[in-house]
């Protein structure tokens, strides 16, 4: 089965509706031009012309302000069809013009769907005159949905009396003398005050099938429709011109033209047919008379008359649009992709403050940190202080003397340690957990990217309940302890000695124990009281378990701990991942730089057509 080649276009259009590109890198807003420019032309003009080959050509007719664009086109048709005056910008609508036999290729949405049908009203040879058609209604066609409602015109002096804003509709005008397979599009000024106007222009040139642009002597050599004639250039679309208001003296004429023809060369611009039109007095009705525009006007009935010349410029127009749009995709593309790498840039910042924070922690467990202040008053309460103990039994003897010798009404010593130390552990993690989002804020914020991202959030304060959240982990981590405690104990002879003891005075030694780092070892030099009291951890859970089962339960807790402190940071750290996991659009740029091969295929073979 041959796939159709809309679907190629198809599949672009799915790709483009994905791409997101929020974050403010350096291009990032010409770049979402170029999505909405690529979508646009796909709808205005390439999927219905690669439907409808045999449709009218599509001539829009453009230029600067003042150029005399609507004047033109009333010549051509023999009547006011398009608004012409001094107010800048004129042109505020655009005006399509079509013979009577074509109307129903523009009434509905096959090009320019989003702007709505609107018919003029009028008598037959009057203004926008209809043929079998009902006056002042709008017809189909319409804005893309959320847009507004389309809404009659009745007049030419009714602009400003609340209808159809003309940046959401096109005014349809059938004209018997526009001949039949061609169709003439009035266009904004391109170079119009009024940003909508502008954009308007543009979108209507992305339509078109032949550009017809006018300037005049005075204006040919402006900025502004130089950058667009390059554009179309880079389209390959088919560009004729019309330099206007051409002073009536000797020799002007072939030397403006000669100048105008050797810039468009020296810009790359193949221009087919340059017509000149001298400045010329308007009739009574405020017409160039027919002499005025003969060349032009007979060049368009060839043009109405050569269905294969028509075809040619259709299918020249098409592929060189199609092969704008895999250009379009590729540097769209790019642009994903340079997203993606700040994303990323972004994650790794965030990673890192955290990263950072998680190892602080754990600098924190194992440095003693946690064995100083109230920590270790409460683990001497438990196993007393001084020079260490001789015997194995006689450190059973004085731990279990010392947690006898408990007050009533006072909790266990071994039941404070247990508290001071998850106390302890909890504001370490609350206040590293904490210094990392303030040092992951602090570097988004560095960027215009993380500032858009972090702005207005709070990323860096603690969020409501993480206290508790923190509290309730510890706690539970001081519980496996207490069941690998119980566990390890359950034989007759260890578990007698660990009743004696007590399960929290033995839980806790085997807290200290994680807690304390092979700098509490000693190694012949004085130790300090939370080194030693912590060796006493480590002999009075051997005197118990045995060397290798303190090993392996040191290792157990320590593994539980880890794995729950890492689940804390992880947790403090979402907010920023969240972000950057919520912006999406992972992988467009694959999908796009595919959509761009398939389009150059699909371009060439619409030139070997042509």
């Amino acid at each position: 089965m041959t796939t159709k080649p809309t679907a190629v276009l198809d599949t672009f259009a799915e790709h483009l509706a994905t791409v997101d590109l929020p974050l403010p890198v350096d291009g990032a807003e010409q770049a979402r031009g170029q999505v909405n420019s690529a979508r646009s032309q796909l709808a205005d003009h390439v999927v219905p012309r690669l439907e409808s080959l045999d449709a009218p050509l599509l001539v829009v007719i453009g230029g600067s302000t003042g150029a005399g664009k609507s004047t033109l086109v009333n010549a051509l048709v023999g009547e006011t069809a398009s608004r012409s005056g001094a107010i800048r910008p004129t042109t505020r609508q655009p005006v399509l013009l079509h013979n009577p036999a074509d109307e129903p290729w523009f009434t509905g949405t096959r090009i320019l769907p989003g702007l709505a049908r609107v018919r003029a009203g009028g008598e037959a040879g009057g203004r926008g005159a209809t043929t079998g058609a009902v006056a002042d209604t709008a017809i189909a066609g319409g804005p893309v949905p959320g847009g507004p409602a389309p809404v009659a015109r009745s007049g030419p002096d009714e602009e400003a009396a609340g209808d159809v804003h003309p940046a959401t509709s096109l005014e349809l005008s059938a004209q018997a003398r526009v001949p039949q397979g061609l169709a003439l599009l009035d266009a904004p000024d391109i170079d119009s005050v009024a940003a909508g106007n502008r954009e308007l222009a543009r979108q209507l040139l992305r339509a078109a099938d032949l550009w017809l642009f006018v300037t005049t002597a005075n204006r040919y050599a402006d900025a502004v429709p130089w950058e667009v004639l390059r554009t179309a250039a880079e389209r390959d679309v088919r560009v004729d011109v019309v330099m206007n208001r051409i002073p009536d003296r000797e020799g002007v004429s072939e030397e403006l033209a000669t100048d105008l023809r050797e810039m468009l060369e020296r810009h790359g611009i193949d221009v087919t047919h340059l017509f000149l039109v001298h400045e010329t007095e308007l009739d009574e009705q405020g017409m160039l008379p027919l002499a005025a525009i003969a060349e032009l006007q007979q060049h368009f009935s060839a043009l109405a008359a050569d269905a294969g010349g028509r075809g040619r410029i259709a299918r020249r127009t098409l592929a060189g649009a199609i092969a704008g749009l895999a250009g379009s995709a590729r540097e769209i593309a790019e642009h994903a992709r340079a997203q993606e790498a700040e994303r990323q840039r972004l994650r790794d910042e965030a990673l890192a403050a955290f990263t950072g924070a998680r190892e602080r922690i754990d600098e924190a467990l194992g440095d003693g940190s946690l064995l100083r202040g109230e920590v270790l008053a409460r683990w001497q309460d438990v196993v007393g202080t001084g020079e260490f103990f001789r015997g194995v039994e006689n450190l059973v003897s004085r731990v279990r003397d010392r947690i006898g010798l408990a007050i009533s009404g006072r909790p266990a010593p071994s039941v404070a340690a247990e508290q001071a130390l998850g106390t302890g552990l909890v504001h370490v993690v609350i206040d590293e957990s904490a210094r990392g989002a303030e040092r992951a804020d602090a570097a988004w914020r560095a960027t215009p990217a993380g500032r858009y991202l972090a702005e207005g959030r709070g990323l860096s304060r603690i969020p409501e309940g993480y206290r508790e959240q923190v509290s309730t982990a510890i706690r539970a981590w001081q519980g496996d302890v207490l069941e690998l405690v119980r566990s390890e104990g359950a034989d007759r002879r260890t578990k007698a000695r660990l009743l004696s003891l007590g399960v929290n005075a033995v839980g806790v030694a085997l807290m200290v124990v994680v807690f304390a780092s092979t700098a509490f070892v000693p190694t012949g030099l004085e130790v300090g009281a939370g080194a030693a009291t912590a060796v006493v951890g480590q002999k009075l859970l051997e005197t118990i378990f045995g060397e290798e089962a303190v090993r392996r339960m040191a290792r157990v807790a320590r593994e539980r701990l880890s794995s729950r402190l890492d689940a804390l940071v992880a947790e403090r750290s979402g907010p920023f991942l969240d972000l950057l996991d919520e912006l999406g659009d992972h992988g467009s740029a694959d999908l796009l730089e595919a959509d761009a091969d398939a389009l150059d295929q699909l371009a060439g073979t619409i030139r070997e057509d042509a």
